[in-house]
């Protein structure tokens, strides 16, 4: 439909009549030109145009700004015992004040501060999904929770930050329970990332059959038992954030040819897909294995290698950094005692010799079982010498050792296996569990179990 300049009158006069603020306009000396009927009903007036507008709405300026020309806006205005807020905005045409235009935003300054209520009732409402969906799918540590004053640790955690920064790839290397995934948590928490997604995903726990669907998804019929109209990835699910590949030394090689075209083209193909999705995601890898060696033996790609090796984080053992360890035993008794609600008030100075007399191989991983146990074996709130049960002392008297329960008895001698299982295979998760004559996703279930994945 065209529209002459009669209809167009028509219809800015019909909008303006029936607006829901109640809206004024004036000439610039405070004649009533027009009056709308939302001001007239809240007036109660009829028949005022022409009339001086200081005759009519009670503490008007309207008459002040068509002189100075100058705007005020969300001034509060007291009509009928009530405070309005209101504009007043003068029409300038080739620098001369024509007419001023006024409207009342809110009737009474209650609609106001119950519009501000809800405001602010929103604003709180979104700080806590923020905070509830970086719960569940955001970074668990930061990099001052990571604990360790030793030269090594400060430096490392010093060029982590400086590498989350950027968008490099990030290899994270160290012997198992050093802390790696900590690592990977707080360079995705420092990044520009931060507010996306950090997916974690254990390249050794998930069967071999299963793990192409698990990190690219699958289109719906793409195999029996497929869900309807398929599945993300995780891969996908880590769009705009993070994707921490853990035990990536694991990950078959016919997989490790599919990850490397991820890297270098950005999308990812589903299982069954005939077209390619584009991602946008920062991969962190770790592994406890020698890369290097894993490639002389023909288990993992050089040029994978070399693709994940943009950057590379080094985590050292505990047995090197045994400054730490008063630092990191008051760490982690907090934590025990949040979850055993035993308390300790004291440490006895024998119990210092015996912890840097040892090696630790389980690392920080072992260090809190190893406390964990003491706390079950106190009588009161010292840890002393007998508390700490190190492989060294396995040939203690049997009636030496508290009686605990037989489930709990149960339990830590199968927490104990698996740690003795890692240290003879030299942290590689596979040959503990052959060691063990277990399934490796049986053992990454009794891992997982018992808290031991963090590392």
């Amino acid at each position: 439909m065209d529209w002459n300049l009669q209809q167009m009158s028509k219809l800015l006069e019909v909008v303006f009549e029936n607006a829901h603020e109640p809206m004024i306009v004036t000439d610039k000396d405070g004649k009533i030109l027009l009056l709308n009927r939302s001001y007239r009903e809240f007036l109660n007036v009829q028949d005022v145009i022409g009339k001086p507008v200081t005759e009519v709405i009670e503490n008007t300026r309207m008459h002040i700004v068509g002189q100075a020309g100058v705007a005020e806006i969300a001034d509060i205005q007291q009509i009928k015992g009530q405070s309005m807020i209101a504009h007043r905005i003068p029409i300038v045409y080739e620098g001369k004040v024509l007419a001023v235009l006024g409207t009342v935003l809110f009737q009474d300054v209650q609609e106001l501060a119950a519009l501000a209520a809800m405001v602010d009732q929103l604003k709180d409402e979104l700080t806590y999904y923020k905070k509830e969906l970086r719960r569940r799918m955001g970074a668990t540590y930061h990099i001052d929770q990571i604990v360790g004053y030793s030269q090594k640790m400060l430096e490392l955690k010093q060029f982590s930050q400086k590498v989350a920064k950027s968008d490099s790839t990030v290899l994270i290397t160290g012997e198992s329970g050093t802390g790696k995934e900590l690592f990977a948590h707080a360079i995705h928490a420092e990044s520009k990332r931060k507010m996306g997604p950090f997916i974690r995903v254990n390249c050794a726990a998930i069967p071999d059959s299963l793990l192409e669907s698990e990190l690219f998804g699958y289109e719906e019929g793409a195999f029996t038992g497929a869900v309807r109209r398929g599945k993300k990835g995780k891969f996908e699910l880590a769009n705009h954030g993070t994707i921490l590949l853990d035990e990536i030394g694991d990950m078959p090689l016919p997989l490790q040819a599919k990850l490397l075209r991820v890297l270098q083209e950005k999308e990812v193909e589903r299982v069954g897909a005939v077209r390619t999705t584009p991602i946008d995601v920062r991969v962190i890898a770790s592994t406890n294995q020698d890369m290097l060696t894993s490639i002389k033996e023909g288990k993992f790609r050089a040029d994978l290698y070399y693709r994940l090796n943009v950057v590379s984080l080094s985590i050292p053992p505990m047995r090197e950094r045994l400054e730490d360890l008063p630092e990191l035993v008051s760490n982690l008794l907090k934590q025990l005692t949040e979850a055993t609600g035993v308390t300790v008030k004291a440490i006895d100075d024998d119990v210092w010799a015996v912890m840097k007399s040892y090696s630790w191989p389980g690392n920080v991983r072992e260090l809190r079982n190893v406390l964990e146990r003491a706390l079950h074996l106190m009588e009161d709130d010292v840890l002393k010498k007998e508390h700490i049960w190190l492989p060294a002392s396995f040939e203690e008297p049997i009636d030496s050792v508290l009686v605990r329960p037989l489930k709990e008895t149960l339990e830590f001698a199968e927490k104990e296996a698996l740690l003795h299982a890692m240290r003879e295979a030299g942290g590689n998760k596979q040959e503990a569990a052959k060691l063990l004559h277990i399934s490796k996703s049986s053992f990454y279930e009794k891992w997982e179990k018992y808290r031991l994945e963090k590392g």
